[in-house]
């Protein structure tokens, strides 16, 4: 294999249509890779497709029944990148026993199936990459975020885990945690321009990252050259955890 090429593997993206996820899959199919994205919404995944030459599949990969409709679309997959939509914004003391169990089964549970699913074929062929997009907030927690802190917390610590059983097979397990990053999902937590501009003034860049920053660390971990690293967590922040 050509240094930083990925010809002859295939990639399952969730939440590819947009975002990072559609920077994700936009850089695997850059270095070769065969793409498939997988989100809720065709209209939208229709779009990412034509843009990036990538398959689709429309699937809730929260449901088991989600999980199997992406991974048969996708065929064999040797790089799994999860990435599932942030759970919605409330204080700790007011989340509602629902909002937990939809966290619980969007954030968490997507990725621990989606692993399980494409994890058997990758120790087969004995090379495989499993990434998941999670957050800064891991390690720094936002009081308004508790459900999305606490659920890619969970799927950090399940990967780091998940790397010590499965590294001598070829397979690694990392995760990918953004700062703020310029997305919808930024906008829409931040839609004031007076209230972005205070929170920009505190990250050491002095500005919010782009998707495709992100998906370069991504990229990367989907490589053979990073056959070596596992059960880590990538910060992409613009020097915020420092």
């Amino acid at each position: 294999m050509s240094l930083f090429r990925l010809e002859g593997k295939r990639a399952l993206v969730t939440g590819g249509s947009k975002g990072i996820g559609l920077a994700a899959a936009q850089d695997l199919i850059r270095l070769g890779a065969h793409v498939t994205i997988a989100a809720r919404g065709e209209d939208a995944l229709r779009r990412a497709a034509d843009a990036t030459g990538a398959q689709w599949v429309v699937a809730d990969v929260s449901t088991p029944e989600g999980v199997r409709a992406a991974v048969q679309a996708a065929g064999d997959v040797d790089i799994l990148v999860s990435n599932a939509g942030g759970p919605p914004p409330s204080l700790p003391s007011q989340v509602s026993e629902a909002a937990w169990t939809q966290g619980f089964q969007t954030t968490f549970m997507s990725t621990a199936r989606l692993a399980e699913a494409v994890l058997g074929g990758m120790r087969e062929r004995r090379w495989g990459r499993i990434i998941a997009v999670t957050s800064l907030t891991v390690g720094r927690p936002s009081l308004t975020l508790p459900v999305s802190n606490a659920m890619r917390a969970a799927v950090t610590n399940h990967l780091r885990t998940l790397a010590l059983e499965v590294a001598s097979d070829g397979v690694t397990c990392n995760t990918v945690a953004p700062g703020y990053t310029a997305t919808e999902r930024l906008q829409a937590l931040h839609a004031n321009p007076d209230d972005a501009e205070r929170l920009k003034a505190r990250i050491p860049a002095r500005r919010f990252g782009e998707p495709s920053e992100v998906s370069a660390a991504v990229a990367f971990l989907a490589t053979n050259e990073a056959a070596y690293i596992t059960g880590q967590e990538i910060l992409v922040d613009g020097g915020w955890g420092i």
